[in-house]
C-alpha cells in the first residue's frame, strides 16, 4: 500500500459521525441537518429534459477533453462572468471539464507536484476544504497552513508567510468565496498573490465553486482570471481556476465542473486525465451545457439563499452576534461556550440539529486552531426548516445561558 495513505486525517464528517454515535437526540423533534454543504434546492427543470434527450450518449465512450460545444460554452461563460475579451479563453487549449471541482482539485495536485524538488510545499488556507490537504499529501508534498481568523476578517494571513516558505511552495490553493467563512478575497489581494506566483514560480489554484452565490448583485466576487487580466497578464501563466455546477445549479450529484487557465498546465493535466480515466459522460456534458447557458435559475437560487439568511439572522441576532457573509451559503458562527464540539453535541441531543464543529475543518498551527470555538452552519435546508432551526437554536442558547 502507498505509505502516504497513513498520513491522511479522518474526514470531518467521519469525525462528526463518531461524535454523534453515542448521543440519543430528542426524538420528538424532526432532524434538521445543517452540517453538509449539499444544496437541497430543486435543480432547474431543464436538467432532467437534457438528460432524457441525450441518454443515448451512455452507449458511447466520451473523450477526456470533452465536447467542443461544452468547452466553447465554458469559455464564453468565463469571459462574460469575469469581463474578459471575447475569444480570450481558447476552448481548445485553456479549458477542460472535470467531474466536479472536488475531483479536479485533488487530481490536479497529483499531476503538477514535482517530487524531485526537495521538500515541496502546498500552501492552503486554515480552516480549509480537506481535499487540499489530502491532495498535497498523496502528491508527496507537505501542507502549509495559513490561518484565517477573526483578526484577519477570516481571510488567510498571507503576509505572515516568510520568503523561505514561498521559495519551497509549488502550489497555492486559494478559496474565494471561502469555505467555511463565506468571505471574499478582494482583487488587490488576488493580484498580490499573482505577483508572488510569478516571483517564486509556483502554481496558483483558485477554488471558486461558491462564486455564484452572493448577497449583492452589484458586487460579484472577483475571480483569479479577472484579477490577472486587469494586470495585463492575459496568458494566465501559472494560474488555474476550478468551478462547479453543484452549488450554482443545485446539481451536486451531476458531478460537473471545469478547470481553466494556463494552456501549458491544461495540456499536461489533460495528459494525466487521459490515463486517470476521468472522462465526463455525454449526457452529463449536454446537461452541463444547458446549465452554464442559463442564468435565470442561478439568480433565483441566490435570492432563495438571501431569504434564508435574512430569516435565520433575524431570529438569532437578538441573542448572539451573527451576520451574513458576502457570499456562499454558510454561517461561520462563534459559539458562546467556546467549545465547538460541546455545542454541536448538545445542540444535536436537545434540538436534533446537526452542525459541524469548526475545529474539524482546521489544523492546529503553533498553539492555535483557528476553527476552535466556531461551528459551520450550512443553510441548505428549505426556508421553513431554516426558520425552525433558528428558533430551536435560540431556545437552546437561552437554556444554555440559564444553566
Amino acid at each position: 500500500m502507498n505509505p502516504l495513505l497513513d498520513l491522511l486525517k479522518p474526514y470531518p464528517f467521519e469525525r462528526l459521525a463518531e461524535l454523534k454515535k453515542t448521543i440519543n437526540p430528542n426524538g420528538q423533534l424532526k432532524h434538521i441537518p445543517l452540517s453538509i454543504g449539499e444544496p437541497r434546492h430543486e435543480p432547474p427543470a431543464f436538467v432532467l429534459d437534457a438528460i432524457n434527450k441525450n441518454h443515448s450518449g451512455l452507449a458511447k465512450y466520451p473523450e477526456t477533453k470533452g465536447l467542443p460545444e461544452l468547452r466553447k460554452t465554458l469559455s464564453c461563460w468565463i469571459e462574460k462572468r469575469y469581463k474578459l475579451s471575447d475569444g480570450q479563453i481558447d476552448p481548445e487549449t485553456q479549458v477542460l471539464p472535470v467531474n466536479g471541482s472536488r475531483e479536479g482539485l485533488f487530481s490536479f495536485a497529483q499531476a503538477v507536484i514535482n517530487q524531485k524538488q526537495k521538500d515541496p510545499l502546498v500552501v492552503m488556507p486554515n480552516p480549509f476544504y480537506q481535499i487540499y490537504e489530502g491532495a498535497a499529501i498523496l502528491a508527496g508534498a507537505t501542507p502549509y497552513f495559513v490561518n484565517a481568523s477573526e483578526r484577519t476578517y477570516f481571510i488567510p494571513d498571507y503576509n505572515s508567510i516568510p520568503a523561505s516558505i514561498w521559495q519551497r511552495c509549488q502550489l497555492l490553493y486559494v478559496c474565494s468565496p471561502g469555505n467555511p467563512s463565506g468571505q471574499v478575497i478582494d482583487k488587490p489581494l488576488l493580484q498580490h498573490l499573482i505577483k508572488l506566483a510569478y516571483e517564486y514560480n509556483f502554481i496558483l489554484v483558485s477554488d471558486e465553486c461558491y462564486s455564484e452565490i452572493y448577497q449583492d448583485e452589484n458586487h460579484r466576487p472577483p475571480g483569479l482570471l479577472e484579477a490577472a487580466n486587469d494586470m495585463g497578464y492575459t496568458d494566465f501563466e501559472n494560474l488555474v481556476v476550478f468551478n462547479s455546477l453543484s452549488k450554482r445549479s443545485n446539481v451536486p450529484g451531476l458531478r460537473s465542473g471545469f478547470v481553466a487557465g494556463d494552456a501549458r498546465l491544461i495540456e499536461k493535466f489533460l495528459l494525466y486525465r487521459t490515463y486517470h480515466g476521468s472522462a465526463m459522460s455525454l449526457p452529463t456534458q449536454h446537461t452541463s451545457i444547458a446549465c452554464w447557458s442559463d442564468e435565470s435559475h442561478v439568480e433565483e437560487n441566490r435570492q432563495s439563499y438571501r431569504e434564508k439568511y435574512q430569516a435565520f439572522i433575524e431570529i438569532l441576532s437578538p441573542v448572539l452576534e451573527i451576520q451574513a457573509p458576502p457570499a456562499s451559503f454558510y454561517i461561520w458562527l462563534k459559539v458562546p461556550c467556546g467549545d465547538d464540539e460541546k455545542f454541536t453535541s448538545k445542540l444535536f441531543k436537545e434540538q436534533h440539529i446537526t452542525v459541524l464543529p469548526g475545529s474539524y475543518l482546521s489544523r492546529t498551527t503553533g498553539h492555535a486552531n483557528p476553527g476552535l470555538g466556531y461551528v459551520r452552519i450550512a443553510l441548505v435546508a428549505p426556508l421553513e426548516e431554516c426558520i425552525e432551526a433558528a428558533q430551536r437554536i435560540r431556545l437552546h442558547l437561552k437554556r444554555y445561558k440559564e444553566e
